[in-house]
């Protein structure tokens, strides 16, 4: 069906704007939560998203395999959505053992950015609309260390990489969405870095 990326700063209000689109999709929802409740603080976030959404909601907790997630639910969905992407790239960027035990970490952003390209191509081939949510991180200070470094680029490249793919992209500040990326923007590609 559609590609949908939502993408904002933190507390940008994107989360609670993807859960309008996916409401508005139709009454069948997938919920993909990628983030694992870790320690307390992480914990009461996780509580606070999961009382916000409507009951009827299907909510799939999964930190790394979210093409397998799509596909086993699309057929069943109005939409998927999938909030955050970043919190996925993180999982995935963390994991020492990704692509293999021990791998460096060139071999580990190399490995993410063919995941996220697969992810997208799944996405944009899903007969359900799959709404992804990422955080922008590119808009603060260099980070002080390597892995921070790696994380900032990454998650550039990957958010680059599915506005590319998406059908619509939409910015959200401060709470108000703004749409960047229209439907009949699609075919036009702009060529810019990679």
């Amino acid at each position: 069906m559609a590609l949908v990326f939502v993408i904002g700063g933190a507390r940008s209000g994107k989360s609670s704007f993807a859960e309008e689109l996916a409401a508005s999709c139709g009454s069948r929802v997938v919920y993909v939560a990628t983030a694992s409740a870790l320690d307390e603080e992480m914990a009461r976030r996780i509580h606070i998203h999961r009382v916000r959404r409507p009951a009827s909601w299907v909510t799939v907790e999964e930190t790394r395999c979210l093409e397998k997630v799509i596909r086993q639910y699309e057929n069943d969905a109005d939409a998927l959505l999938i909030d955050c992407v970043t919190m996925w790239l993180t999982n995935l960027l963390l994991d020492e053992n990704l692509p293999c035990s021990g791998g460096a970490l060139d071999d580990r952003e190399s490995y993410i950015l063919e995941e996220a390209r697969r992810l997208a191509g799944t996405a944009v081939a899903s007969p359900a609309r799959v709404i992804m949510v990422a955080n922008e991180v590119g808009l603060g200070l260099v980070p002080d260390n390597a892995l921070g470094r790696a994380f900032r680029d990454l998650a550039g490249r990957v958010n680059q990489l599915l506005a590319r793919e998406a059908e619509e992209v939409y910015l959200v500040v401060a709470g108000l969405p703004v749409e960047i990326k229209p439907r009949v923007f699609k075919g036009r590609r702009f060529k810019g870095r990679r």
